[in-house]
């Protein structure tokens, strides 16, 4: 009789270590030389309930991936990389699906394990290390067992094709995750001899939606997880930032073709207005708008040229279409298809990655801008909410979290606050509606939110965008101790830091040198 993964791990779990397999952290220079990798390799070919271990190979060595230009190189401890597919198939038009998933065991194990969230459509499996809101140290550096995934399909990362396979649709929605968690945990189990004493999960943008859709809809599964920047609503944000376009194209006279776009010196122009208008609102001139709520009252007319002026600032076209942008359309009723999006530095940032939200008139991550110079917003809302496939990914809108929260599971919320996909102030409404559901009281003992002001969409911008709630997070599960202020950093990791509040309060300066995180505290607005 075959013995699933599921219950060999179960009987690892309750028995001595299997044969070959490691033992916990700190033993290592106790087994032979070979006993990791035998342990490692014996894992490759299994197959068993639907799960297909394709390769196991074993890493004595820390090896690194190359840094690329938006994002810093990873390190990758000695490790144990299992990779496999869940369900393989062949569906709709006779194309091969299953779930690709890849889980990497260290040698040195903390007994954790965490699920490492996915990105856009998903659609490939990333490196399995757990880089999310780790600050310097990714979590497989730190002695997690991580697990990534591809949710069922191969694509680019915004190919849309694989919709067309109910199963495929119905993995990258949901059932992707806790499948994946389930067959990687027991994996674990299985070369350990021993599970995991407590289970994470960090992810930002579709990551962020999984991290939700887990707390939502299994909340079971994990006693931690760290949310990013959740493409919670990507129907209503896609119509906010094309109808920031439609307004700014009116600007253009009758014969002028399209797109319109703010460029250059205007845009410089912007993050010099909102800097003189909020930054100091934080206790200090420093570059920085800490002080995200007091920045909601940002007056557009200040981009406005003066009698005279030209060039660097606005015509009052220009800045009426800009502030109706950022405020996102309304409906017939007058009720807004979405929330607005901060006035923050990065909104007009045109460096590595997603531009800033203020429209450039150019190609973006969407396509070619948009020329249209009306919009029936009814009608494209309507659109929106009997999409089929957005309304299977939607996470707004389910806040009951009684059973999550009632096992001492936490949640880490963090959004930049000039991410031009999707605004900080859904994920903080969402927030705020859970708080409600909730109570006050058992929110505010499980649940934070950090706005990162000057970051984009999880990460870039002129900003601190290095940062680390993960280990936060575990001493919270695991010891009881409530986050506070966090420290940020650069990309570069220079001497320049910040200090993150748990919003709605911000770091404020009090006195030292200026973009240092020691010289801020935490105020409330």
């Amino acid at each position: 009789m075959r013995t699933s993964i599921v219950t060999a791990s179960l009987l690892a779990a309750t028995t001595l270590p299997l044969a070959g397999a490691p033992a916990q952290q700190g033993s290592a220079e106790q087994r032979p030389a070979n006993y990791y990798a035998s342990a490692c390799t014996a894992l490759e070919g299994l197959v068993d309930d639907g799960v297909e271990i394709t390769s196991a190979s074993y890493h004595p060595e820390t090896t690194t991936i190359e840094a690329t230009p938006v994002s810093p190189a990873i390190a990758k401890p000695p490790h144990c990389l299992v990779e496999g597919i869940i369900n393989r198939r062949v569906g709709a038009g006779g194309a091969e699906y299953g779930i690709g998933f890849e889980l990497a065991l260290p040698l040195e194990w903390n007994g954790r394990y965490l699920l490492q969230g996915g990105g856009g459509l998903n659609g490939v499996v990333r490196p399995a290390v757990g880089p999310v809101a780790a600050g310097k140290d990714n979590a497989l550096s730190r002695g997690f067992a991580v697990a990534s995934h591809d949710s069922g399909h191969k694509g680019e990362v915004f190919d849309q094709s694989f919709m067309a396979d109910q199963r495929a649709a119905l993995d990258f929605a949901e059932a992707a995750v806790p499948r994946v968690t389930e067959v990687t945990r027991a994996l674990a189990t299985l070369y350990y001899g021993k599970a995991p004493h407590h289970s994470y999960m960090a992810g930002c943008s579709t990551g962020g939606r999984e991290g939700m859709l887990a707390s939502q809809r299994y909340p079971e599964l994990f006693d931690g997880i760290v949310i990013g920047a959740p493409a919670m609503r990507p129907g209503h944000s896609n119509l906010s930032i094309e109808y920031a376009q439609v307004m700014l194209n009116r600007t253009l006279d009758a014969g002028e073709d399209g797109p319109a776009g703010i460029v250059g010196e205007q845009r410089a122009s912007i993050r010099r207005e909102i800097l003189r208008q909020c930054d100091a609102l934080d206790g200090k001139a420093d570059g920085m708008v800490m002080n995200v709520g007091a920045c909601r009252a940002f007056d557009p007319q200040g981009l406005v040229c003066k009698p005279g002026e030209s060039g660097s600032c606005l015509s009052q076209p220009q800045a009426d279409a800009l502030a109706a942008g950022l405020a996102g359309p309304r409906d017939a009723s007058g009720r807004p298809s979405y929330v607005a999006y901060p006035w923050d530095t990065g909104i007009a940032f045109d460096g590595q990655g997603l531009p800033g939200f203020v429209p450039m008139g150019q190609p973006g991550v969407f396509g070619p801008a948009s020329t249209a110079r009306e919009m029936d917003v009814d009608a494209r809302l309507h659109a929106v909410r009997w999409d089929a496939a957005g309304r299977l990914t939607d996470t707004p809108y389910w806040t009951n979290l009684s059973t999550y929260l009632g096992r001492g599971s936490k949640l880490m919320y963090f959004h930049g606050v000039s991410d031009p996909w999707f605004s900080a102030f859904d994920t903080w409404d969402y927030f705020q509606r859970a708080r409600e559901a909730n109570g006050a009281e058992a929110w505010d003992d499980s649940a934070r939110f950090y706005m990162v002001p000057g970051m984009m969409h999880c990460s870039g911008g002129d900003t601190f965008d290095q940062f680390d709630l993960l280990s936060p997070m575990v001493e919270w599960v695991e010891q009881g101790e409530a986050p506070g202020a966090v420290e940020a950093f650069r990309a570069d990791f220079g001497p320049e830091s910040m200090k993150l509040c748990p919003h709605p309060s911000y770091a404020h300066y009090e006195s030292g040198e200026a973009l240092r995180a020691g010289s801020y505290t935490c105020r409330m607005r």
